[in-house]
């Protein structure tokens, strides 16, 4: 039997991200500016673990490939607000690139996957 590399558990790598994400807006300063970008970052990343949820739970291959979809498109979204966030306030860039960057794994991980559904 082949070695296989180690397991991940997407279910709980988008719900922790999700929640550093959460931890992460609660530090954002509350400005005119801010405000509409921490509701929209907030929303954006703690929907892609209740879509990848969704998808696990899928009715069918169809009902999947769109759920896994809108985990995707979720993670995109979220590293677009986490930009807008570094720009707003500079001084959190570096905490708001890491979580960038977990988000663009995310959507690679849900982008590779919705093409597995496509074979």
């Amino acid at each position: 039997m082949p070695k296989q590399g180690p397991k991940y558990n997407l279910e709980d790598r988008t719900a922790a991200f999700g929640e550093s994400v959460i931890v992460f807006a609660r530090r954002i300063p509350v400005t005119v500016v801010t405000i509409p970008l921490i509701d929209q970052l907030v929303r954006s990343a703690t929907s892609i673990g209740a879509n990848y949820g969704e998808a696990d739970d899928a009715e069918s291959k169809k009902d999947f490939r769109h759920k896994i979809g809108l985990c995707r498109k979720e993670s995109k979204e979220a590293k677009h607000w986490l930009r807008m966030v570094a720009a707003a306030e500079a001084s959190l860039k570096n905490d708001a690139r890491a979580l960038y960057k977990e988000a663009m794994e995310l959507n690679l991980i849900f982008g590779a996957i919705r093409r597995g559904c496509e074979e």
